[in-house]
């Protein structure tokens, strides 16, 4: 049993009906020094809408599902020319989960009918006809064992249970009730992985399909909902922009991939990796920063129904410091209700944007009236929708407070105690985004950061990118601790020429 159960990292849960705006991007794999290391990512669906559910036809071809016109087919992407074809057309029906059928040419795939009924098909290439697999059963997830036999999942009120048939003897049994959907060919073995759910602890459980026989591999994540495995027996997990890697048999932590720096990038729900393990292709939600930018262009064009559709129907707007002025899409209808191409008055410009996570950091300039005004907003995002909005103003009378910040950060970097609190206030508080205190006064700070400070000879933070606005320093970082980095947003507030508050996104 492996220790990936006690990581403490955030897996977001699968979206049961609704169709987000998802994209199919596809990586190459390589390996330096006993890890895995991906490169060279490009976006092969690149399509408005739902693009998911990647499978490898062969080392060289990806099947997915791919919205247009207004319903699901199947799409095929050609990795040597960067081609899209499209192998089906149905009328009337939306097609889900490719995979190659073995010993064939043909596929199959999960058809959702215009009678309402989930079914496993098969489609010939080449007569480009379809054919029921499974008719008898709602049919969630798929994987072939053989050309004769399969696994699926079969939706039971509100479980899905593994089941195999035998499709030469039209037989069918049940494994187990309560999986996942993430079922696998298990590399150079006979066997099948599945998650199963039946108990509190998730687990990753081997079978063979022949004899039935079952075993237990590694615990998972609750929330965890997807894996893939690498030709040398190891398992990949999404969750979030992180990709965990890690041996089933081994006891040690898993390996990070870490995908912050690809921005293209947001939460990966699914994975799949080519049989020759030199390519990974994977999904993600649609970008916080895409988003944000729809509104800011919907904004700027005087689409008021664009603009607020951008955000959730219980957006939260607020000034900083958690202070709200409204909630909901009536209220923000209310509060733009001029906004239109015929009377827009105000123009707004991106200056600087920093993306952490679900959140995204406008410095905008605006410009209408004769006037033009710096702000700051600060959006967070969520199931393809804007939750919150917060606005930092600029009075343009506050004193300059990067230099103070900045001598922080040097005494941060040269592990000075004493230098790096002599830049706050003595009743310093700081906080997690929007308004979580986590410590007051500087004796607590020295609590936490003096042995971190002693214990910690590689520490070392680099910012990335910095916003000054009125007497706020909003700085991203990418701190360096114990050979591990990770980025940070921080949110300075100085007064009196002291750093008063502190505010971290992460």
């Amino acid at each position: 049993m492996t220790k990936l159960l006690s990581l403490c990292f955030a897996l977001l849960s699968i979206a049961s009906y609704a169709q987000p705006n998802t994209d199919v991007h596809l990586f190459d794999i390589s390996e330096d020094n006993g890890k895995t290391v991906i490169s060279n990512p490009r976006n092969i669906s690149n399509n408005e809408g739902y693009d998911n559910q990647p499978s490898f036809y062969d080392a060289n071809t990806i099947l997915f599902s791919s919205t247009r016109n207004g319903q699901t087919d199947i799409a095929k992407y050609d990795i040597t020319s960067g081609q899209i074809s499209w192998l089906t057309n149905t009328n009337g029906g939306n097609e889900y989960s490719p995979l190659r059928i073995p010993d064939s040419k043909d596929i199959s795939a999960i058809r959702l009918d215009t009678d309402g009924l989930q079914r496993l098909y098969r489609y010939d290439i080449d007569s480009e006809t379809s054919e029921f697999l499974r008719k008898d059963a709602k049919v969630g997830y798929h994987v072939w064992f053989s050309k004769d036999i399969l696994l699926n999942t079969i939706l039971v009120d509100n479980r899905m249970d593994l089941v195999v048939s035998i499709l030469k003897d039209k037989t069918n049994y049940t494994v187990q009730q309560s999986v996942g959907r993430s079922l696998h060919k298990i590399p150079n073995s006979d066997l099948i992985s599945y998650i199963s759910k039946e108990e509190d602890t998730w687990l990753i459980k081997s079978m063979n399909p022949l004899s039935g026989a079952t075993n237990v591999l590694s615990s998972i994540p609750k929330g965890s909902e997807d894996i893939c495995w690498l030709p040398n027996g190891t398992i990949l997990v999404p969750a979030g922009n992180l990709i965990y890697n890690f041996n089933p048999g081994s006891k040690e932590n898993p390996d990070v991939i870490n995908l912050s720096d690809y921005k293209e990038i947001s939460s990966v729900s699914r994975v799949a990796v080519s049989p020759d393990g030199k390519h990974l292709a994977l999904v993600s939600d649609e970008p916080p920063s895409k988003i944000v930018q729809k509104q800011v262009d919907s904004y700027n064009a005087g689409d008021l129904d664009a603009f607020v559709n951008c955000y959730a129907e219980n957006v939260i707007v607020r000034n900083f410091g958690a202070d709200t002025l409204y909630v909901g899409h009536e209220k923000m209808r209310k509060n733009y209700s001029s906004l239109s191409a015929e009377n827009k008055v105000y123009e707004v410009e991106i200056v600087n944007r920093i993306t952490i996570g679900n959140k995204v950091i406008d410095q905008e300039k605006v410009t209408g009236n004769g006037k033009v005004q710096m702000q700051v907003a600060l959006y967070e995002v969520s199931n393809g929708a804007i939750d919150s909005m917060t606005f930092i103003f600029d009075n343009n009378s506050a004193p300059e407070p990067e230099t103070i910040v900045q001598k922080q950060l040097d005494a941060y970097n040269a592990r000075d105690i004493d230098a790096f609190l002599d830049t706050y206030t003595e009743d310093v508080a700081m906080y997690n985004f929007p308004a979580e205190k986590s410590s007051q006064g500087q004796e607590e700070m020295r609590k936490g950061y003096a042995g971190y400070f002693e214990s910690t000879p590689d520490l070392h933070c680099e910012i990335k990118n910095r916003i000054v606005i009125r007497n706020i320093v909003i700085d991203e970082e990418n701190i360096t601790a114990n050979g591990n980095s990770f980025n940070a947003v921080a949110v300075y507030e100085v007064k009196n020429g002291k750093i008063a508050k502190v505010t971290f996104l992460r």
